[in-house]
């Protein structure tokens, strides 16, 4: 399944948008221009990774610093020890649009909790 995410127009280079989807998934684009679509929530703690910073093909969770691989979802560093998931990435006709894995996402305990009904 295919989401339209934003216009490419509308997505300056260094920067992310977020979907507000669940659970979410942010695309950047790099200072290079290249789009990135990944799992938008840290899988250490609930923080969004589009509120990180943005170096390369990496971008730092805003929270404790590990940084995420864009290309791979693969994070370089504790606390974080599990990858995001990668989304492909497509723009037709102007429009950035998402594809979604159908992976099983890696979220942090205290959002795994809460979607198995414990306490958050």
């Amino acid at each position: 399944m295919m989401i339209p995410a934003c216009r490419l127009e509308d997505l300056p280079r260094g920067e992310a948008h977020r979907l507000d989807i669940d659970p979410p998934v942010s695309v950047f684009r790099t200072d290079d221009g290249e789009l990135f679509a990944i799992d938008d929530t840290c899988t250490h703690q609930d923080a969004s990774l589009a509120d990180g910073w943005l170096e390369g093909c990496e971008v730092e969770c805003p929270l404790h610093a590990s940084k995420f691989d864009l290309r791979t979802g693969a994070v370089d560093a504790p606390p974080a020890k599990l990858p995001v998931r990668t989304h492909e990435v497509v723009v037709e006709d102007g429009v950035i649009y998402v594809r979604l894995s159908t992976e099983a996402p890696n979220l942090p305990p205290c959002i795994s909790a809460r979607l198995a009904g414990g306490p958050a």
